[in-house]
Order: structure tokens, then sequence, then C-alpha cells
């Protein structure tokens, strides 16, 4: 489906420096060694739309996107920035100091990014909303891993602050303390963070994407399966699942349109409204969830500016529903251009 917008915008493209992609993919190249994709796609596809696309790579200096606004007086800048000086937590910092030079910018706000990198304060937020979060505890560096007695087996450990299943493996899902000490003593290494334990949720994990800053709109609800899993093995979305493609292929890796009864695809993309609004997130996100065979859905993470790579779960979700890449990008660039900060609230 072509797809040209009416109107023409100078865009800045902000990503991580080591991410900037070439002007065309070479020839055989497999998908594991594309780790730019995501910029590929997204400054290819907005060019085809017609707009006068800039890439700036940014490491730790933020007077390149002065130096930027300077040369090109962009009219938003398009944020495909997951870190800033090598941490995860820092994205958030850029998005303020965009605000701060009241430059349009696409995606999450800071105030909805800082709680949603925040895993232990997410569900700490939704608990008291009476909205379903595995149980979980949190295990500070340097301190001695003492489970409560409310937290029961199994459980499994990754870190506070970390996306993309860093430190995710089948050793994450631990059924005793040694193992659980153990692995909060990996994470900490592994990730330099706190480790969060959460009680293991057996069921189907079900993705959610939402869109909208004020107005909100879901789209297809989306599963992640594994068809081939080997014996002994948990359902989960480990590191090696998620950027492994030969992996991906052993195990029969599948995602697609989630098979859901009516009324209760209803209920989850009702419940992913509020508790989008809940943590005062704007722009589009991911939420994943386990839902058990008794129907109950646990939130497990919120992921603000999740990957939109072309043929990628967020942008398929949205193609189900009608929606192309290019009109994807196109809604994306428009609610940066519509929210407003001052009139933005929590709800």
């Amino acid at each position: 489906m072509s797809f040209k917008p009416k109107i023409k915008l100078r865009i800045l493209v902000l990503l991580s420096q080591e991410l900037m992609p070439p002007d065309v993919i070479p020839e055989g190249i497999e998908k594991e060694e594309q780790p730019w994709r995501t910029e590929y796609d997204v400054i290819s596809t907005l060019k085809q739309m017609g707009h006068d696309v800039a890439p700036v790579g940014l490491r730790s200096d933020l007077e390149v996107i002065a130096k930027a606004r300077e040369e090109h007086k962009p009219q938003i800048a398009f944020n495909l920035l997951e870190d800033f000086e090598g941490r995860a937590l820092y994205d958030q910092h850029v998005v303020s100091y965009l605000e701060l030079i009241k430059q349009p910018y696409t995606g999450c706000n800071p105030r909805g990014l800082t709680i949603a990198h925040d895993k232990a304060l997410t569900k700490k937020i939704l608990s008291y909303h009476r909205i379903l979060v595995p149980g979980f505890a949190v295990f500070p560096i340097g301190q001695k891993v003492v489970r409560p007695r409310r937290l029961k087996f199994p459980l499994l450990v990754k870190s506070v602050v970390e996306e993309g299943s860093v430190g995710i493996s089948q050793a994450s899902v631990v059924a005793d303390d040694q193992k659980l000490a153990e692995r909060v003593e990996f994470i900490h290494r592994q990730t330099n963070s706190h480790a969060l334990a959460e009680q293991y949720i057996e069921g189907r994990e079900i993705y959610i994407g939402v869109i909208g800053n004020r107005k909100l709109q879901t789209y297809t609800p989306w599963e992640l399966m594994i068809t081939n899993l080997p014996e002994g093995a948990l359902n989960i979305a480990t590191g090696r699942l998620k950027w492994n493609t030969d992996y991906q292929k052993k195990v029969g890796l599948v995602t697609k349109p989630a098979d859901l009864p009516s009324e209760l695809q209803r209920s989850i993309l009702l419940l992913s409204k509020r508790i989008y609004r809940h943590l005062s997130l704007s722009g589009y996100a991911r939420l994943d969830y386990r839902l058990t065979s008794e129907g109950k859905c646990y939130l497990l993470e919120a992921n603000p500016n999740p990957q939109i790579a072309k043929d990628e779960d967020f942008a398929d979700s949205a193609a189900h529903c009608g929606i192309s890449y290019p009109q994807l990008l196109h809604k994306i660039v428009t609610l940066g251009l519509s929210y407003n900060t001052a009139e933005y609230v929590i709800i």
C-alpha cells in the first residue's frame, strides 16, 4: 500500500551512533547481523514518503542535537534512542532535553519513560489500581538476598531496568533460595543493576500495541508461540529466543494474531488503555502479558517506544488492522507534533 502525506516535513531521526544504518542493505546479510534494522526501516520509509530526513547519531553529547537543529531546522525529531552513554535509563533525560528546548519529538514523554523503565515501580502503581501483576521483590546490589515469605517459587529473576530480555534465559526461573541468590548475583554482575524476582506465571505470551496521547487506539493482540519447545524448557521469551534467528527456527518461534474469545479480547484491550494512562505513557507502547488457562491476564512489562521495524510485532499488529507501515510512521509523527507537555496529565 503506497502512502504519501500531504505535508512534507524536515525530520531529525535520533539514534545511537553505533546503529547508524547503511543507505542500502548489503545482499545476503542475515537478520541478526542487522542491529540497525529498525533505524534503516524508519529512515528509508520516511524518505520514501517524501520527507527531508536527517539521521543524527548520538553517544554522549547533547550538543550534537543542538547543532543538527541549527543546521536542519527540523519540525520534529523522530526518537529511536534506547540508551545514552550506554545507559538504558538515560534516554528519558534526552527526551527531557528535547522538551526543555521545545523541540517536538515522537514517542513517549520523559515521565512515562521514567515510570516504565522501573519495572518495580510499574508493578507498584498497577497494584494500587488493582491490576494483576506477578508478586515480586527487588534485590539491590550489595545487599544480602533474603526472600520475603509471601513470595513463593518458582520465581523469574531479571534486571529492574534492562529491556529486550537482557540477562533472561531458561536459568532465570529458579525454584529454591540458593538458586535465587545465584541468579540475583548473576543479574547484578551481568547488568550492573538491581535484580527483580517475580512469580513465574504459566500461560500464553500476549502483546498489545497501544498508540495515542489522550485518545488511544489498540491494535490486534499478538501472541508469541514456541511450537517446538524442548522437553523441560519453559515458555519464556529469553534473550536467545528474541535475537538468535537460528534458535528461533530450531524451537519453532511463531508470532501471530492471538486467537482469543471476543469478550476476553475486548477486556484485554480496555485493560491496556487503562494501564497506558496509569503509567503516564504517550506516543506508542507495547504491553506484555501472561494469560493463564483460567483467563487471568497479568501485566509483565510495559514497553514505551517499542521496536517498530517493518515486519516485527508492533508493525505487524498494526498491519492486521489495515494500517500500512508508512501510515504507522505517519501516525507516530502526527502524535509527536500534536503532543503538548503542559496539557498532558496522568489519569
